[in-house]
């Protein structure tokens, strides 16, 4: 168990990660260039397979045991009228979640993955970033931790989902933050037009409050619990060597603080999906990111990146399972 209690200690294991396995990197793109097939005809599930190989240390690597990890917390934001959902729906879609009958319970099941829930402070929401920071420093060290801490050393692949009333506004508001611009908000839960006007006022009240702007920062002051409960577990993901598949908009804006705080800090994630919040193709585009699927999802929960499991496991499968040149007796040309 790691206990990160300041910003200083996670800049510090941030700085810390380990890369990729070179060699055993080498070894699989050696081992894709004698695959039975043209060079490249696998397209990107060549590149992926290859990319997977080098975080697992292993040149004919299988996925044998992903986890997803869904984080839920309340935000004080919440109650200025951004989502057209009551907090409350973040507690009875935890009971949900716990009972198997959400949509990451059956796409976990589907990719074999083990699922973990991590409700955190439900009780206590997060205060209202139009005033000040949404967290001190001791509570977003401690989300963090939640989230380093929840992965499991032996998982092969980690997906982590999110649930929290009001958390695409503050996805929106740590994009603006650090990527700029006024374009970030969206509908999130199908707000209409007074409401998507009264997320974007928000979320400039909360720029104006919270000046300050280093990934960490910026996740204190506009994040919620569950959202730095991600980063943590990408970031925990990262110490352990485990490819990590990143969800939608709003775990994307939890990498993106990693990003902001330590380049490479996301090497060794790939993008599952493209979501349908409309910002979150910039999002990817400035976490140089290019997504595995693009089926307008838009539910989180970890539920896009949960199914790209699916082509991430059917990369491996030709690369590891399929036979050389020379195995097969065909003549490579």
């Amino acid at each position: 168990m790691t206990d990160l209690t300041s910003l200083t200690a996670i800049r510090a294991a941030l700085a810390a990660a380990p890369a990729a396995d070179t060699a055993a990197r080498a070894g699989a793109t050696d081992r894709n260039g004698q695959l039975t097939k043209p060079p490249g005809a696998l397209g990107r599930l060549e590149d992926l397979a290859i990319w997977y190989a080098g975080w697992v240390g292993d040149a004919r690597p299988r996925i044998a045991a992903p986890q997803v990890l869904v984080f839920a917390g309340n935000h004080g934001v919440a109650a200025q009228g951004v989502s057209a959902f009551p907090p409350e729906v973040t507690v009875q879609m935890v009971a949900n979640f716990r009972a198997g009958g959400a949509a990451i319970n059956q796409l976990s099941d589907f990719a074999g993955a083990q699922m973990q829930v991590h409700a955190l402070d439900l009780d206590t929401p997060t205060a209202d970033f139009t005033q000040g920071p949404a967290m001190t420093g001791a509570e977003v060290c401690a989300a963090f931790t939640t989230g380093w801490n929840a992965v499991d050393r032996n998982a092969d692949l980690l997906v982590t989902g999110e649930m929290g009333i009001g958390n695409t506004t503050s996805a929106a508001a740590i994009a603006t933050a650090l990527l700029g611009g006024d374009d970030w908000t969206g509908r999130g839960t199908g707000v209409d037009d007074a409401g998507l006007a009264r997320k974007q006022s928000v979320i400039a009240a909360g720029l104006a409050a919270n000046p300050k702007r280093s990934g960490l920062e910026v996740l204190a002051a506009l994040g919620g619990r569950e959202v730095a409960a991600m980063a943590g577990a990408i970031a925990g993901a990262r110490a352990l060597r485990i490819p990590v598949i990143l969800d939608g908009f709003i775990c994307c804006a939890a990498a993106l603080c990693l990003q902001a705080e330590e380049a490479g800090a996301l090497d060794h994630c790939v993008a599952g999906h493209l979501s349908a919040e409309g910002a979150h193709a910039r999002m990817l585009e400035a976490l140089d990111k290019q997504p595995l699927l693009s089926l307008g999802l838009r539910l989180g929960e970890g539920s896009g990146a949960a199914l790209a499991i699916q082509v991430l496991k059917g990369a491996l499968a030709c690369h590891s399972g399929m036979a050389t040149f020379a195995e097969a007796g065909v003549a490579a040309g």
